[in-house]
């Protein structure tokens, strides 16, 4: 874990084939909360990778232990992706096409919410977690957070954070959406306005074609979509829903869900709900 307080706290640790990045107001406690935030992630990871043999959600996959004999936690994990699929009507879906059960959909946002939680239990008020360029934040960041700060070697990274560098009386944090066709370009800059205090990224610009239409299985005709929401489990679930079911899902899922969202098509259009059309 790399710790540099000279300006700031500023943790990051490489986790679920990505980098996490935890920014806190400094501390003298800091290095026990990361550890803190660390130790979540690893336990999510642990338990639910499918790239690690001794996971619990590989055993499952492998047929070593029946689902109903799997850990409470893994049961419960499940429920809630088949309940995010019953919400987007089956465009979102924890099994794959050869019928193995991926929880990766939500894992990531699960770790993300849990850690937040700790550290609000710990009495933190400030403090900003990317996760591979999913971000969840809370308070306001300190005045010493100047520069723009991505998860290197993250995969995907579809955004970076961080709070102005200008100080003013009223900082916020913000999130640079990257160019999917470019990704040292940003496209917009938005602020993590209370409610929506998460984002999350999902599309095909740094990992490829891993996300197919639920219609006729063609490529998804969105480059890359961007969710905010209140909480990190539905900007993720939401984003990767809409990547999969097109215009048609993204219609939808605007009415139906308290959401912000920026989406690039693959022609390089933008389409943005009415909250992010300030956007800079």
């Amino acid at each position: 874990m790399h710790r540099d307080f000279e300006r700031m706290s500023s943790l990051t640790f490489a986790t679920m084939g990505t980098v996490v990045s935890l920014r806190l107001a400094y501390s003298a406690a800091a290095a026990e909360i990361g550890e803190l935030v660390e130790t979540v992630f690893r336990r999510w990871d642990e338990q639910f990778s499918l790239y690690q043999d001794d996971s619990e959600l590989s055993r499952v996959a492998r047929g070593d232990i029946r689902l109903t004999d799997a850990s409470q936690g893994l049961r419960n994990c499940y429920a809630l992706a088949l309940d995010w699929r019953d919400r987007t009507h089956g465009v979102f879906t924890p099994h794959r096409a050869d019928g193995v059960i991926d929880l990766s959909g939500v894992v990531k946002a699960l770790a993300i919410a849990e850690a937040g939680a700790a550290l609000s239990t710990s009495g933190l008020a400030n403090w900003s977690i990317n996760a591979g360029g999913d971000v969840l934040v809370s308070g306001q960041p300190d005045d010493r957070f100047e520069a723009w700060e991505s998860a290197a070697g993250a995969m995907p990274t579809g955004h970076r954070v961080a709070a102005p560098s200008a100080v003013s009386e009223n900082p916020e944090w913000v999130v640079a959406i990257v160019d999917p066709a470019d990704r040292g370009e940003v496209i917009a800059s938005v602020p993590l306005r209370q409610p929506l205090r998460a984002v999350a990224t999902s599309g095909s610009a740094e990992r490829g074609e891993h996300i197919w239409t639920a219609s006729n299985g063609e490529p998804s005709p969105f480059r890359q979509v961007s969710v905010f929401a209140a909480d990190i489990v539905t900007a993720d679930v939401l984003a990767t829903a809409i990547v999969a079911g097109g215009e048609t899902t993204l219609n939808e899922l605007t009415e139906r869900f308290a959401i912000d969202v920026l989406a690039v098509l693959r022609d390089g259009q933008l389409l943005a709900t009415p909250g992010l059309r300030r956007a800079e």
